[in-house]
This record gives C-alpha cells, structure tokens and sequence, in this order.
C-alpha cells in the first residue's frame, strides 16, 4: 500500500499533497502502519435521513450538523497524541480529561473546558503525578479586566501565556484540513470517521515533522525535468 491509495483525491498533478506523501514514503514502512476502512459504495440510504450517530450544534449564531475531533496535543512539539471523536452536541469538558495520555503535569484548554478538574473522570493525584488545569477564562470577563489595576493587568497577561500554549491545538486542524482538504465527513457513523480522523492526524503528524524526518532519514528529493 502506498500514500497515494489514502483516498484524499490527488490527481497526478504534482501538489503540495503528492510531494508530501513522496517524501514520507521515503522514511515510513506505509503498508505495516495504517489499514483503512473502504468506503460505502453509496452515501444515501432507503430512509433519506440524516446520519443518527451526528448531531447540530450552535457555534456563534450559526448552527452546525456533524461531529467533534477533540485531540490532545504535545505542547513541546505541537504533535498530536490523542484524538477523540463525538457527535457535535458534545461539549468539550466532557472529553476534557480523555484526551491525557497519562504523563502530563499540565493541561491547557479553552473556556469550554471549564470545570475539567472537578469532574469524577479527574485523574487522581499521586505521588508521582498531580495534575493541573489551566482553562482560559471566559471572553465577557476577560473583556472586563481592567489594565490599569495591577492585578486585572497580571491576569490578562496569564491569559495571553495560556492562550499562546493552547494555540498549538490549533495547527493540526489547520493540516487536515488546509493540507488535506478534510471539511466534511465522508462516511455514516461515529466509529468509521473517527477512524479517518485517526488517519488524518496521525498524517499531520508527519507533515507538521516532515523537516526533522527528512533530515533524520538523509532523503534526497529527486528532481525532474
């Protein structure tokens, strides 16, 4: 199996995608790594309904249908290490504590994380481990800190370390779906576009390392005429 067979629709015009996926064919065993899930030979059903496992939600004063990637991300290198899949109507706080793969002294996490350290799935401390959340705090009350007063002023600052931390969640998006094209789901069902998302992340992955690895791997790009 090569790169190319990921079904991300890349004609045979050399594209950011295709060199991309050259170059990591170069430095992954590709075929001992990823099995994919093919997909439906249809998108419609006998119903003509909406997928049941998605769900709407409202983000600003716009309403959404879909699903949630909640990920978790290194935040010394800007790597995904978890990704989580859920219907859209799921709010982040309950993925909140899932997305830790268990080592982490810190977490780091928007307003909608609210309250991730007082729900029952907070990992316990321990001797070797105690936990601590910092959640960016609210919009409205962060525009209402007053820079004038010395306190308000340190606040907004922590907020501004929180939030240029946090930003790295943001990257991986940003490749899956810039890079890779991945707006819309393509599949029926929770389980099959989690997996994809898997897929694409782990994707991300090697293209936010892509640099190191070549360099790792002494990969020569072959010129053509």
């Amino acid at each position: 199996m090569q790169q190319f067979d990921l079904g991300l629709n890349l004609s045979i015009k050399k594209t950011r995608k295709r060199e991309f996926l050259e170059q990591m064919q170069q430095v992954v065993p590709w075929k001992d790594l990823v099995a994919l899930i093919a997909a439906p030979s249809s998108t419609k059903n006998s119903t003509h309904s909406r997928d049941p496992e998605m769900h709407q939600t409202k983000k600003g004063n716009q309403w959404y249908f879909g699903m949630k990637a909640h990920i978790g991300v290194d935040a010394d290198s800007g790597l995904v290490h978890t990704v989580r899949g859920t219907a859209a109507n799921v709010n982040d706080v309950v993925e909140a504590n899932s997305l830790l793969h268990g080592q982490e002294t810190d977490g780091y996490g928007d307003a909608g994380y609210q309250g991730a350290d007082k729900r029952a799935d907070m990992p316990a401390e321990t001797p070797q481990r105690k936990l601590r959340w910092h959640i960016a705090m609210k919009r409205q009350k962060r525009k209402a800190l007053d820079p004038q007063q010395p306190i308000e002023a340190l606040q907004e600052q922590l907020e501004k370390v929180k939030s240029s931390i946090r930003a790295k969640v943001e990257h991986p998006f940003r490749v899956i779906k810039r890079q890779f094209g991945h707006v819309k789901t393509r599949y029926r069902g929770l389980r099959k576009n989690t997996q994809q998302l898997h897929t694409l992340f782990a994707l991300a992955n090697l293209w936010m390392a892509r640099a190191r690895l070549l360099t790792n791997s002494n990969f020569k790009p072959v010129m053509r005429a």
